[in-house]
């Protein structure tokens, strides 16, 4: 039988014939990832909840289950109309796009003796970078930021170093894969 907990609603009203509490029912399946039966018709993988509801819930919740689903595209025939715009929040599962794992170090000049550091390429091993400016900030006493989809700025020349932390810091770093580009112009 379905896991059941209860839900206490304190700011509405009572209606007539409910009886209260109420008992809300979540499928125990890994396919909706515990989500309440009503909602497992907006998971990405609802084809296969219904397989498992089908095989494993009573007769009795499934027909609940089954005549909401039909509710909702009621005069629709033998499938459901898609709406052409808007419509349904559908989850999206995340494909991982094999993008080639690489890391550049570059120096450019912010006056006449002053210097920042760029790095770019964090992303593809996964690494946050918000984590990633925040470790560098702390680590070189110095300002860092995210400035793009996939660089942070470190005030400073710091490019030696950084190359050492960056292979203390994240063993999953292949040494090979970090390129030095030296000093660039910095277009701004």
């Amino acid at each position: 039988m379905a896991a059941e907990s209860y839900v206490y609603l304190e700011s509405a009203s009572p209606q007539q014939g409910t009886k209260y509490p109420l008992s809300v029912i979540y499928c125990p399946s890994e396919i909706c990832d515990g989500w309440p039966l009503e909602y497992c018709e907006f998971h990405p993988e609802y084809e296969k909840a219904k397989e498992w509801m089908d095989k494993n819930l009573s007769d009795e919740v499934r027909d609940l289950v089954i005549a909401a689903d039909s509710e909702d595209g009621a005069g629709a025939g033998d499938k459901k109309k898609r709406q052409t715009r808007g419509g349904r929040g559908v989850i999206k599962t995340k494909q991982k796009q094999d993008v080639e794992k690489h890391i550049t170090l570059s120096r450019a000049s912010r006056g006449k003796k002053k210097y920042i550091t760029i790095v770019t390429g964090l992303t593809s091993y996964e690494i946050d970078l918000k984590v990633a400016s925040k470790l560098f900030g702390g680590r070189f006493a110095c300002g860092s930021s995210v400035t793009g989809d996939d660089e942070i700025v470190i005030q400073g020349d710091v490019k030696d170093d950084l190359y050492d932390y960056l292979l203390e810091k994240w063993p999953q770093i292949d040494e090979d894969t970090i390129d030095d580009l030296g000093d660039q112009k910095r277009a701004g």
